[in-house]
């Protein structure tokens, strides 16, 4: 049983002994459960921040009675219905997010097919808004979803406008084999797929996150010319490749009505 009086990460050298702020403890608290994207139970977050136990029982147990904070039945914790609310007001301020959901609701109706917007976060691709198209086809990627950069047809525009070297330093470290088996791994190989997309604003993989699923992705860019975030079509994979089908031009125009709302076509 652990000491909850001690910190549950043991380290044979001591370690010199620190304040941390209950607001700093909260916020470790937060960072675990959005890195690892599930509930988890205390114990588990205790030895991942390397705080005591008994801290962070006081501490989750002040964010549930808040609402910043869920508890299912095992004890599992989870994030609260006061930080979605948060979530909005800040996605309310932001000129960026709401021309971006205006113009995805524009494609899903459209392309008649689910619409995402992605930006990056980290080594990860980031859904930040979804709008599902009028099929049966169901997307497993949802608003909040993180999947490796290289997974994705959204992942390599992301990083298409850094240096090679920079390119391939990432994808050195964050390329990870995709569940159906179908995601390029070689840097190389992705560095110079993700630099083709992104001079063409265009991205389209099969298969290699989820089976039969394809996305037809294109470039946000910034004024500066950096790719701050992607609106792609997701869709059956047969669909993608039908001849004639218009997906292609349609997620195209799309991102650049985008970047000419937000003043950024100088680029």
């Amino acid at each position: 049983m652990p000491n909850d009086d001690q910190p549950v990460e043991q380290s044979a050298v001591p370690e010199r002994r620190s304040r941390v702020s209950g607001m700093d403890r909260a916020l470790q608290v937060l960072d675990h459960l959005y890195t690892t994207g599930a509930p988890v139970g205390p114990y588990a977050i205790a030895k991942a921040v390397g705080a005591p136990l008994s801290t962070i029982y006081t501490i989750i147990d002040d964010m549930v009675d808040k609402n910043m904070l869920t508890r299912d039945g095992d004890g599992a914790i989870w994030l609260g219905p006061r930080l979605y609310h948060y979530g909005l007001a800040y996605s309310r301020s932001l000129d960026f997010i709401g021309i971006a959901t205006q113009e995805m609701h524009d494609l899903c109706r459209e392309a008649g097919e689910t619409v995402q917007v992605c930006g990056r976060d980290d080594d990860h691709m980031l859904v930040l808004a979804m709008a599902e198209g009028p099929s049966h086809f169901q997307v497993a990627s949802r608003v909040g979803t993180r999947v490796p950069l290289n997974w994705t047809a959204s992942g390599r525009l992301l990083v298409g406008h850094l240096t090679e070297k920079d390119r391939l330093e990432l994808f050195r470290h964050c390329a990870r084999s995709s569940p159906t088996g179908r995601a390029e791994i070689d840097a190389q190989t992705l560095s110079n797929a993700a630099a083709q997309a992104f001079e063409n604003r265009l991205s389209i993989q099969a298969g290699e996150s989820d089976y039969a699923v394809a996305c037809i992705a294109s470039p946000i860019c910034d004024r500066d010319g950096a790719c701050v975030a992607t609106i792609s079509i997701v869709l059956p994979e047969q669909k993608a490749f039908s001849e004639g089908n218009p997906y292609t031009a349609y997620v195209q125009a799309s991102a650049e009505r985008i970047e000419k709302r937000m003043g950024w076509r100088s680029h």
